[in-house]
């Protein structure tokens, strides 16, 4: 018997005014619209009975799943606001006017404007961007935020933002990035580990579709990503939005995800393999902070260089589309 599962029984043993029942929850009968739709999360999320069994009987419903709620309302009001703007809504990101003066997205030289790292998340390349990350987000990160709360979950979403703007930073560093695909891309990747490393146990209802389904979506978004990445730019010689945020994210999601979600309702500082994996992290962020704000040693001659102290530049000058573009838009 490991330790997770001795400290899911000593839980059980210590607390007096809980009854185990010994059915499994998908036996149960009678139950309200509510309880199946808990009894639902538990199977689709924890693949211990003893856990899925937990959370049935303690979960309120309050605090309600907020944090992937708000988020999913702002980047919606945002992308409409932006849509009605440009008067565009599908692939926004290939209007010529997109970067100017645009206070949320990151791009390399705006580096020293710390909020972009993680604001950038609000914008997106247009709805066919957006309707993917909306949809996943809601349909892993809600059920995700119910079981695990709203600090874990929304830690392992901003680390997977920010991951996301740094590894642009580093790898990709003439591209802006927009999009919270970082984020939605360390959830699912976290969500679909689990199950894989937890195969045997997740009994939720169509887990080989609904697994193929979560990895279509994704590889249709990543593959919009790669070719948006490459199509001819609007503001040369700025190129479109980076894809790598994507593969920063996942890399988040299959590290520090997997620790969150394999271990509910114990104490993280517990585990060994936490410590390794956010050490890991942090070494990532320190590396890409020093490599991002550090003089180069030659970015050449097609990429952007750091503005003189360090962001001085005005959001006005970056990347303005060629004269004749402005005098017709």
């Amino acid at each position: 018997m490991n330790n997770k599962r001795s400290s899911s029984f000593r839980r059980a043993i210590l607390q007096g005014n809980r009854r185990l029942c010994s059915k499994a929850l998908l036996e149960e009968s009678g139950l309200s619209f509510s309880q199946r739709a808990i009894r639902h999360v538990a199977y689709e999320t924890l693949p211990r009975e003893i856990d899925r069994k937990w959370f049935y009987d303690n979960y309120s419903g309050c605090p309600p799943p907020w944090f992937i709620l708000t988020v999913t309302l702002v980047e919606v009001a945002i992308f409409v606001y932006y849509g009605l703007v440009l008067d565009r809504f599908v692939l926004q990101a290939t209007h010529p006017m997109y970067l100017k003066r645009n206070p949320l997205v990151y791009h390399p030289q705006l580096r020293a404007q710390a909020w972009r790292y993680l604001s950038y998340m609000f914008m997106h390349a247009g709805i066919e961007h957006l309707g993917v990350n909306v949809a996943l987000q809601l349909l892993v990160g809600v059920p995700l935020e119910m079981v695990h709360g709203a600090v874990r979950i929304g830690f392992v979403y901003i680390a997977g933002i920010l991951v996301g703007s740094l590894a642009v930073s580093v790898a990709d560093m003439t591209a802006p990035v927009v999009g919270s695909s970082g984020g939605v891309y360390a959830l699912v990747s976290a969500h679909l580990a689990n199950i894989v490393m937890n195969w045997s146990g997740m009994k939720c209802q169509f887990k080989v579709l609904r697994t193929a389904f979560a990895l279509i979506c994704m590889s249709f978004e990543f593959g919009r990503a790669v070719w948006l990445r490459f199509y001819p730019s609007m503001y040369p010689p700025c190129p479109h939005p980076s894809f790598v945020a994507h593969l920063g994210g996942a890399l988040v999601g299959i590290t520090l995800g997997v620790i969150i979600l394999r271990n509910y309702e114990q104490r993280l500082q517990e585990q060994f393999l936490w410590w390794i994996f956010l050490s890991i992290y942090i070494f990532f962020v320190t590396f890409a902070v020093l490599w991002t704000f550090l003089p180069p040693i030659s970015w050449g001659s097609s990429c952007p260089h750091h503005p003189k102290s360090h962001g001085q530049e005005q959001p006005s000058s970056l990347c303005q589309p060629p004269l004749h573009v402005q005098n017709h838009v």
